[in-house]
């Protein structure tokens, strides 16, 4: 379990620097302007199937108002700062903990 969680990491952080790089190669040809790419435009521009099918199931799922409310704040933020973040989280649970013995008198 271990290993699963620390490679699903590993590519999460791996897809994150892949948004990090579109957005500077983004950034270097608007003329040094900063560009930042929200994670719901990037995934209508590589799968828009997918992303109405996921618009659709969770608006059946859990309500219009959940897509609205908690969905599209989430998904507006920088795809590279929630990849990392949840690469993070990932690695660091399938970080192996450490046995300490503790000796009581």
């Amino acid at each position: 379990m271990h290993r699963l969680s620390r490679a699903i990491g590993v590519i999460l952080l791996l897809f994150a620097m892949v948004a990090l790089v579109v957005d500077g190669t983004k950034s270097l040809g608007a003329g040094g302007e900063i560009v930042i790419t929200p994670l719901a435009q990037q995934w209508q521009e590589l799968a828009p199937e997918s992303f109405a099918a996921s618009q659709s199931w969770v608006s059946e799922t859990a309500g219009e108002g959940f897509w609205e409310g908690a969905a599209l704040p989430i998904l507006g933020l920088p795809a590279w700062a929630i990849f990392g973040v949840l690469g993070i989280l990932f690695y660091w649970l399938g970080q192996k903990r450490e046995r300490t013995e503790v000796f009581i008198n």
